[in-house]
C-alpha cells in the first residue's frame, strides 16, 4: 500500500512577512499516512537558524514556539540527517510528499542547497495539496488550510502554525484530492 508523507515547516519570519531567500526553518513537522489520510508514523524537531537566532516576537506569537525551544535546538545541518534516518524504512512504500501549498518545498529547496545536504525527497514527487485541492472544488482560488478544513466539514484539530499539526490537519484532507 503506497504511503504519503506530508510535511510542514515553521519558519524564521516578521509582521509583512519575509522573502523565501530571509527565512528559515525553525521546526519540521511530518506525518507519515496511508492514503486514507489515516497516521502510521511521525517527525517532530525543533531547529536553530543560524543566521538569525533570534526569533521576533510576531514569530514567536504566531508559532507559539518559545525562544528556549530555538535555543535548545540543532541546526537543519544535523537535523536533517535525522529526518533522513527517520524516513529511510518507508523509502520503498513512499508515493509522494505533499505539502499544503509551495512554500515548504520551495524553503527546503534552498536550505539544502545552501547547506550542502542530500535528501530522498528530491527522488520522489511533490503535490501541492493547497492547488490541487482548489482544483478538486473547483474553486476560484485556492485557500488556506483552515478554511478548507471548513469547507470539508472538518474543524482544525491542535494549535496552528505548528509544523506537526499543521501537517496532520494537512493529512485529513489528503483522501478528498487523491483520486480513488
Amino acid at each position: 500500500m503506497p504511503h504519503w508523507l506530508v510535511i510542514d515547516l515553521e519558519a524564521t519570519t516578521d509582521e509583512g512577512g519575509w522573502p523565501v531567500s530571509e527565512m528559515e526553518i525553525i521546526e519540521i513537522g511530518a506525518t507519515l499516512v496511508n492514503r486514507e489520510g489515516r497516521e502510521l508514523d511521525h517527525f517532530q524537531r525543533f531547529v536553530r537558524p543560524s543566521r538569525r537566532p533570534m526569533l521576533t516576537p510576531f514569530c514567536r506569537e504566531l508559532t507559539h514556539i518559545t525562544q528556549a525551544h530555538i535555543d535548545a535546538a540543532m541546526p537543519l545541518s544535523e537535523v536533517w540527517p535525522q529526518f533522513e534516518r527517520w524516513l529511510s524504512p518507508h523509502h520503498e512504500r513512499l508515493h509522494g510528499w505533499a505539502s499544503w501549498g509551495d512554500y515548504d518545498r520551495q524553503q527546503l529547496l534552498q536550505e539544502w542547497q545552501q547547506l550542502h545536504l542530500q535528501s530522498h525527497l528530491s527522488q520522489v514527487p511533490h503535490m501541492n495539496l493547497k492547488q490541487r485541492f482548489a482544483k478538486a472544488r473547483r474553486l476560484e482560488r485556492p485557500m488556506g488550510l483552515n478554511s478548507a478544513l471548513q469547507l470539508a466539514g472538518m474543524q482544525f484539530s491542535g494549535q496552528q502554525h505548528r509544523a506537526l499539526e499543521d501537517a496532520r490537519n494537512t493529512a485529513r484532507l489528503l483522501p478528498l484530492i487523491l483520486p480513488a
